[in-house]
């Protein structure tokens, strides 16, 4: 037996257990302690933190509780109603909100802007089957690959060759304004009972969506979107980047037989077939209907549900009346994957400016868009020109 279990045992020198644990426990008391005031700390500041979220963030557009709609969007109805500036400007909101920073005019409310643009979503226009991309800047550049890249099989002996490099284009969209100027009288709008909101991005919507949907099929490019039909139509033989490559009918101004129509089809690459769609105005479908093919079946379907378009050969059909007529000057009938083929790029923001002098008795709303449209990829559209070659 060793000196130290020797004093054990004798009651020497034991230290005392219960002094040792005592000490234990208050300095875990103490910890304990030290752990809630910083928690209870932490707690204060995200309370903190949390009101001044709530009240310099942005307010609730639309919630049960405000049934007269947010301050946001009272505001702009008051400027809209009486030329009231100065509720637009004690709204607390971001500065992003409601700004003049960018242009004349006040930046429309967002239920508005949302209306407006599902009508022109919704219409007759190439915005329907087309890409379309919202952006911040004054242009939107795309990148087309105008063929693939390369490709070699090789063996672990053999030597690998260099492959051919795609050929890259850079297409530059610049935005150009769009404007409408719709006016109402005084008189409606002091009228309470008149929705001056919905009556507004009604009439917006509809002055823009027709001049867009002229634009992205027959605008030249100057201070408005280039259209797809603006440019060179080749025989598509002969197709060439920077053209439209077209398949003639055999017959001026008219149908000889239905063939073409499937020749158009597949004048497309596949790779766009599985996405494509026809767009024509109203008069070329009308002669479109009656085409059979020669089991005497109509080449036409209409849609099996509500709301489903009406088919061509198994592909999707947009009316649009910008399109021109069967002639031989041009191609009536597109054919194309627009959603690869054309490009829209738009700024999400709606300027509308009130103008209560100009028209008298009346009043004037200025409102302003910036958008830009061209063709992304020549291989994607096709068309069919009603001429003998």
């Amino acid at each position: 037996m060793n000196d130290a279990e020797t004093k054990a045992r004798a009651g020497k020198d034991v230290p005392d257990v219960q002094t040792a644990m005592t000490g234990f426990l208050n300095d875990f008391r103490n910890f304990q302690a030290d752990m809630k005031s910083k928690i209870l700390n932490q707690e204060e500041r995200l309370n903190m933190l949390d009101r001044k979220t709530t009240f310099a963030g942005r307010p609730a557009l639309a919630t049960a509780a405000e049934p007269m709609g947010a301050p946001h969007q009272k505001a702009f109805e008051a400027y809209l109603r009486s030329g009231d500036v100065d509720a637009l400007r004690s709204v607390e909101l971001e500065a992003k909100a409601l700004s003049t920073a960018d242009g004349d005019g006040y930046l429309v409310g967002p239920d508005t802007a949302e209306t407006i643009r599902g009508i022109l979503q919704s219409g007759a226009s190439l915005r329907a089957v087309s890409n379309v991309v919202a952006i911040e800047g004054s242009s939107f550049e795309v990148f087309i690959d105008e063929n693939d890249l390369g490709s070699t099989w090789a063996n672990e002996a053999s030597t690998i060759v260099d492959t051919e490099s795609p050929v890259i284009h850079r297409i530059q969209i610049p935005l150009h304004e769009l404007s409408a100027m719709p006016k109402v009288s005084q008189r409606l709008l002091d009228d309470s009972a008149f929705d001056i909101d919905t009556w507004l991005a009604t009439r917006i919507a509809d002055k823009f969506a027709r001049a867009e949907a002229a634009a992205f099929i027959n605008g030249d490019g100057v201070d408005k979107p280039k259209g797809f039909l603006d440019y060179p139509l080749v025989a598509n033989d002969a197709w060439a980047w920077g053209s439209v490559g077209y398949i003639p009918t055999g017959s001026n101004g008219g149908f000889s037989t239905a063939d073409p129509l499937i020749d158009l089809v597949y004048a497309l690459g596949s790779q766009y077939r599985s996405r494509a769609s026809f767009v024509m105005n109203s008069k070329t479908t009308g002669v479109v209907r009656k085409l059979r093919d020669g089991d005497g079946r109509f080449l036409w379907v209409d849609g099996m549900a509500s709301g489903e378009p009406a088919r061509l050969l198994g592909y999707r059909v947009l009316i649009s009346e910008d399109m021109p007529d069967m002639s031989s000057l041009g191609g009536a009938i597109a054919f194309g994957d627009f959603s690869a083929g054309y490009t829209i790029a738009e700024r999400p923001d709606l300027r509308v400016l009130r103008d209560p002098f100009s028209a008298k008795p009346h009043v004037l709303f200025y409102a302003t868009k910036r958008v830009g449209g061209d063709v992304s990829d020549f291989a994607a559209i096709k068309v069919l020109k009603f001429s003998a070659a």
